[in-house]
């Protein structure tokens, strides 16, 4: 027991002394991780100014991580490759985050005097920003889907390090344009005045579905007929609903009648037995007589999503919908007391009229427009 506890002991030392040193820098520099090595000296010294382990690590990592940036960036500089000028963009970037930190804090400053590269960033910058603007507006003149995406992916890289460059932010917006499926959904049309307004109400779910979804992931646009006529939009695809059968207020009425008898003996009345009156206990029935009335409303909705240059169908899915609306009640015949508790509850239920067809209606479209938003979801995260 005394052994397990001495090593255990000696376990948490160790890994204390791991944890203090991995905090200093210590670890960081060992590992020849010179950069980190030098951000969490610093980051140590800020609270503890004379920890003596970050100013030992902070002068050495310093002067490692500095050499080790020139040559990265005298590299970059000198190599033929595609976007050479952001890697020598992130290695002045480092500098300059290194004299930054360092002249923020006192106490590393007596250690180490960093040495700034802001004017070389900014000429790295603009030649880093100029090489992708290139790149990124080839690929967007290509015109092409793929393209158009691999464009904006581009200018969204050049609009993190060089926000104000030339017309990025337009540029930005048309690449994503440009790299977009843009689709419209014809709503399904109702031929039955009875029924116009909940078909309005389900064309107004789907409305605030694809409003709230525009853009269903980064490069699928959603348009209503309306608004694809306004900007005179060619559409990649087409999705067409309509609504290939519906029934509303399919009523069925059910009706039983049964006779009751109570399970135990009831008192039923007095009889005079030998001139004393004594009660009278006997089972009783009753004659019950039970509706169930069963409105059934029920449609399917088709669903194509077509491509707009081909006319190719690229998915069909039929969606069902259901409702049943159910009323029961009863009546009774006899003594009541032959009813059990739920016989007796039904009994003061009185027949109730349904909701009106156009509630049905709704109703029943509620599960369809679940399993269209699924499947719209399913069907686009391809793209």
């Amino acid at each position: 027991m005394g052994t397990t506890l001495k090593n255990l002991a000696i376990a948490v030392l160790l890994m204390s002394i791991s944890f203090a040193c991995s905090k200093s820098g210590t670890k960081a520099l060992e590992q020849g991780d010179y950069y980190n090595a030098v951000l969490q000296a610093v980051d140590k010294l800020k609270k503890d100014v004379d920890n003596e382990k970050s100013l030992e690590v902070l002068p050495q990592a310093y002067a490692y991580a500095s050499e080790e940036l020139m040559a990265d960036i005298n590299n970059a500089k000198q190599a033929n490759q595609q976007f050479r000028y952001e890697r020598v963009l992130d290695g002045y970037s480092k500098l300059n985050n290194m004299h930054d930190l360092i002249s923020r804090c006192v106490s590393c400053r007596r250690e180490v005097s960093p040495r700034s590269y802001f004017k070389e960033a900014e000429e790295a910058r603009e030649l880093a920003a100029e090489e992708r603007y290139t790149y990124a507006n080839s690929m967007l003149e290509k015109g092409t889907i793929e393209s158009g995406r691999d464009a904006f992916e581009s200018f969204q890289i050049l609009f993190d390090f060089a926000p104000n460059f030339k017309d990025v932010r337009t540029k930005m917006d048309e690449a994503l344009d440009a790299g977009s499926y843009h689709v419209v959904v014809e709503q399904p049309k109702v031929n039955s005045r009875v029924y116009k307004i909940s078909n309005e109400y389900f064309q107004d779910r789907i409305d605030e579905f694809l409003r709230e979804n525009k853009r269903l992931n980064k490069f699928i646009r959603f348009y209503s007929p309306a608004e694809a006529k306004t900007v005179e939009l060619r559409p990649d695809h087409v999705i067409r609903l309509d609504f290939v059968d519906f029934v509303v207020g399919e009523t069925l009425v059910e009706r039983s009648e049964k006779t009751v008898t109570s399970e135990d003996s009831v008192k039923t009345g007095t009889a005079t037995i030998r001139g004393k009156s004594v009660d009278v206990y006997d089972k009783v029935t009753a004659t019950l007589s039970q509706n169930r009335k069963i409105v059934n409303s029920k449609g399917i909705l088709s669903m194509e999503i077509i491509d707009f240059q081909t006319d190719r169908i690229l998915d069909k899915k039929e969606f069902p919908g259901e409702f049943t609306w159910v009323n029961e009640w009863a009546s009774f015949n006899g003594d009541e007391r032959a009813l059990t508790e739920d016989e007796l509850a039904m009994s003061k239920m009185k027949e109730e009229l349904p909701p009106p067809p156009q509630q049905l209606f709704v109703e029943f479209c509620k599960p369809i427009y679940d399993q269209f938003t699924r499947e719209v979801r399913r069907f686009y995260d391809r793209y």
